[in-house]
């Protein structure tokens, strides 16, 4: 195996590692996000199988961030099903920011049959849609229906059908008995157009060999030694490692645009009630708070 950097050295917590194999008839990612997928547990006070149903749909969501061009371009990954969950909706950048929130976080259900978080069943039938925003007119929008409702397996199937990229994806949240969050973390493999067949039977030999996402890290292995894992025998190389973290970039003046652009008269009602309102961010779950005075000062500024 060669690696051929690292991210400035820094020792890092949670990040994707982005790896190509078999002389570039595969690209690959891994990551551990156990760190931002608790940030996400914690701010929203979620329930473990919203936690392991989040956290997969983000850590899903930071390595397909990874797959973006440019800095500013920007994926969503919304999920709506008619599970008790009702939704998720995941936000995540090039440089392995992310962020989500789930429609109903306090969701309780028996464990599935195999005795694990029933995250299927919490999310039921729906729909995948994932957008794309790369600064061109219009956003790039796939839409499919959820195979499973476990996520990886809805990601796998948007990319086969949305994409036309053979790929498998594997996700994983394992919690702790204090419902905090002992592992999390994924990859996404990807066969480019003409891969050789031996190269496509090599991968699917160590795809069945392969336990699960949790069960490599939770025996301390990386995303690096689970790649080596997936793609063994495949020349592996890894090319790049990234840091991930869960971050919102809502802030005070963010909101008070947002407050500006309703317009004088929804604002007017505001002031006359004479109470401050609150403001919540869907994604981070921050209140802000603005007093009569400060929503006078706004009126000025709206049309």
């Amino acid at each position: 195996m060669k690696v051929l950097n690292s991210y400035k050295g820094i020792m890092m917590s949670d990040y994707i590692v982005r790896a190509t194999a078999a002389n570039a008839q595969i690209r690959a990612f891994a990551a551990t996000t156990r760190d931002l997928v608790e940030t996400a547990r914690k701010a929203h006070d979620t329930s473990p199988v919203v936690s392991a149903a989040l956290g997969r749909l983000m850590t899903g969501g930071v390595m397909m961030g990874a797959m973006l061009k440019e800095d500013k371009d920007l994926l969503t990954l919304q999920v709506s099903g008619d599970g008790p969950l009702k939704g998720m909706t995941v936000t995540a950048d090039s440089k392995g920011n992310v962020k989500g929130y789930a429609n109903e976080p306090q969701v309780m259900l028996p464990p599935n049959g195999l005795g694990k978080l029933d995250v299927g069943g919490a999310v039921g039938q729906g729909l995948l849609r994932v957008i794309k925003d790369m600064g061109l007119k219009e956003p790039y929008v796939g839409q499919t229906v959820l195979q499973t409702g476990e996520i990886a397996e809805d990601l796998t199937y948007y990319f086969a059908t949305s994409e036309q990229v053979p790929s498998s994806v594997g996700l994983g949240v394992l919690m702790e008995k204090d419902n905090t969050v002992k592992q999390a973390g994924g990859f996404i493999i990807q066969l480019m157009p003409f891969t050789d067949d031996q190269v496509i039977a090599s991968l699917e030999r160590n795809l069945a060999e392969f336990t699960s996402v949790t069960q490599v890290l939770d025996e301390g292995k990386t995303p690096e030694e689970m790649l080596g894992l997936l793609l063994k025998g495949l020349d592996l190389e890894i090319t790049d490692t990234m840091p991930a973290q869960f971050y919102c970039n809502c802030d005070k003046k963010r909101v008070e645009k947002a407050i500006i652009s309703i317009g004088k008269k929804d604002i007017q009602d505001m002031i006359s009630d004479n109470k401050s309102i609150e403001v919540n961010c869907h994604f981070c779950n921050t209140s802000y708070t603005f007093s009569v005075e400060e929503l006078k000062e706004l009126l000025k500024k709206s049309r």
